[in-house]
């Protein structure tokens, strides 16, 4: 099976293709337009975001690898939303039973769902009238909230969690029909009551594939940690060290205690740690965390690693910056290797 990387810039979407001589870019696709993001899903099809800026958001679907691409309606809000389509911010595969689910998260704020691969979606309309979307969401850099997550469990189709900047982690067991704040535990100390129930800001939420009850998130005032569904949080951040704020998080597909995080200096500056691009790993649930830095700039680096940017295969981890680096490892993330230098600032970075 050939190995490829997706990767959204703001120019495009580069892929890469590992051969003889390991990953080189082998295309580019809808040049010059900025790919908010890319992925594969479950049904093989290649999705990117557009955000075409003067033409709006767009969504175009390959269904060989990028030989060709399709455009797709993009969602609309209901009449009465009093709402449109800002961006897509993410789309997600769902339940290996639903070969057809396609999940959107949108700004502003909106969950949508497609049961024909794409061909038509529809608003999750429970989620958008929930009562703390009028109270308790905003907009963590743009005017509104956007919805950047979606996870569903590998044991039940019906069971779907959603992160929102800023508004927080939210969980449905009935496919939508009904959403419940899953936010104990976490800090908002941006907020004048921190620990509201809903107005955080989780920047990236990961569900582990073989022990589901186990989430993670990287969250604006740190690093948390679930281990009974996302009923109760606690911060696992690194006392005094690099891993706290930042925007991306991996997992490992099995062992719910590992888990890596691309961090930046605070949420003022949002620069890398004391100018050198580093990485974090934990193998003990976050209790304890340790620097991964062989290949990577240690002087005069920019580099800051948005949410979707990172993204972990088997011993194999590539993440993307803001600068147009794009570093690969094999090995778990003791040793890094450029794989690309020069691109576009990168947006997302996801294996085919």
């Amino acid at each position: 099976m050939t190995s490829r990387i997706l990767i959204g810039t703001r120019k495009g979407l580069v892929t890469m293709t590992n051969g003889p001589k390991g990953y080189t870019i082998d295309g580019l696709d809808h040049r010059g337009i900025p790919v908010a993001y890319a992925t594969a899903t479950a049904d093989g099809a290649w999705w990117a975001s557009l955000d075409h800026g003067h033409w709006g958001p767009k969504l175009q679907r390959s269904r060989d690898e990028g030989l060709t691409w399709d455009a797709v309606d993009p969602p609309r809000y209901p009449d009465d939303a009093g709402a449109a389509l800002e961006s897509v911010w993410v789309i997600a595969s769902g339940h290996p039973d639903q070969p057809g689910r396609v999940w959107l998260g949108t700004f502003p704020g909106g969950l949508f769902r497609s049961d024909d691969g794409g061909d038509h979606f529809e608003m999750v309309t429970a989620l958008w009238n929930h009562p703390t979307r009028s109270t308790s969401w905003f907009g963590g850099g743009r005017d509104s909230a956007g919805i950047h997550s979606v996870v569903v469990d590998p044991r039940d189709p019906d069971r779907v969690l959603v992160a929102v900047s800023c508004g927080g982690v939210y969980e449905s067991t009935d496919d939508g029909g009904t959403w419940a704040t899953r936010n104990k535990g976490l800090t908002a100390g941006y907020l004048p009551d921190p620990t509201v129930d809903a107005g955080h800001d989780p920047h990236h939420l990961l569900m582990v594939p073989g022990a589901p009850d186990v989430l993670w998130q990287q969250n604006h005032c740190g690093i948390f940690r679930s281990t009974d569904g996302g009923l109760q949080w606690s911060e696992v951040s690194q006392p005094g060290g690099p891993a706290h704020f930042g925007f991306p998080i991996a997992v490992h597909d099995r062992d719910p205690d590992v888990a890596w995080v691309v961090p930046a200096e605070s949420d003022a500056t949002r620069t890398t740690i004391g100018g050198a691009l580093v990485v974090c790993r934990t193998d003990d649930g976050g209790r304890t965390w340790h620097d991964q830095r062989a290949g990577l700039p240690q002087e005069h680096a920019y580099d800051v690693v948005y949410r979707h940017a990172l993204d972990r295969r088997g011993d194999e981890l590539v993440f993307g910056s803001t600068t147009g680096n794009v570093y690969w490892s094999g090995d778990g993330g003791d040793h890094w290797a450029a794989l690309a230098q020069n691109l576009p600032p990168v947006y997302s970075v996801r294996w085919n």
